[in-house]
């Protein structure tokens, strides 16, 4: 099983785009963050013409998740548990061949000084008290997406510029930790380690100031795996490609690859 995960930042504005690059890497699983449409506006006629099943939870101009499958699409989540006053779409769950996946936008929390960067927290805390009730079912899952969450010095170009940022700052890379602690893997890390050769890997280049051509990014789509998922992981990669094209997301595709 192939699942990508996509920070598509507005699906109808990268709708080549993105068909384009499903025709040609064809995975059986997709996950999209930043659709920007609300649900009923979400193309879904046009993945389907391409084979795949598609569900999505969206809002109007903001946010928004979809996941795109080959397979059948069971048992559907929308939402995150845990604060029924939070209407920011943001979290999509469902079973694909008996593995549970979720496609997640963690909130950015930036600028710091406001509510937003103790709800991006609040957040992350309701993600880690979601997971371990899914670690107690002892069901394969994957929780992939735009986690908006620089784990490590080696996945931003300029640490030191970013250290008051909420993406990087110590209280969200001790909350990333603490969801990891409960006994996830993160995927890209765990088959390319730090210290073995590899170049630096990013997955998001901000449009100003030349990020993309000067390879200035920050690595922060991730895929985090069960042990029973974990015990599957043969790949994940970054395809750096659609980062380089027309009108692109300023993201680019992390490809997870689960044996069985």
């Amino acid at each position: 099983m192939r699942i990508a995960t996509w920070n598509v930042n507005s699906v109808k504005a990268r709708l080549p785009n993105v068909c384009s690059w499903l025709e040609q890497a064809a995975p059986d699983v997709v996950l999209f963050q930043e659709i920007k449409c609300e649900t009923a506006a979400f193309p879904g006629s046009v993945f389907e013409a391409l084979g795949y099943r598609a569900a999505a939870l969206g809002q109007k101009s903001y946010n928004g998740v979809a996941i795109l499958s080959k397979r059948p699409i069971e048992d559907l989540r929308e939402g995150l548990p845990g604060d029924s006053d939070d209407v920011q779409a943001r979290y999509l769950e469902a079973t694909i061949d008996g593995v549970r996946i979720a496609s997640l936008y963690l909130p950015n929390g930036n600028p710091v000084g406001t509510e937003k960067y103790p709800y991006k927290l609040r957040w992350m805390a309701r993600l880690r008290d979601h997971a371990a009730g899914l670690l107690a079912t002892e069901q394969p899952f994957v929780l992939g997406g735009d986690y908006n969450i620089i784990p490590a010095a080696e996945d931003v170009y300029d640490p030191a510029a970013w250290a008051t940022d909420a993406l990087f700052r110590l209280e969200s890379r001790s909350a990333f930790r603490a969801l990891v602690n409960l006994g996830l893997t993160e995927a890209y890390r765990a088959l390319h380690p730090v210290g073995a050769g590899e170049p630096p890997a990013y997955t998001f280049w901000d449009y100003q100031a030349g990020r993309w051509p000067r390879d200035q990014g920050l690595r922060i789509d991730h895929f985090l795996l069960s042990p029973q998922a974990a015990d599957r992981l043969v790949g994940c990669t970054i395809d750096r490609g659609p980062r380089a094209g027309e009108k692109a997301s300023d993201h680019t595709p992390v490809v997870l690859e689960l044996t069985g």
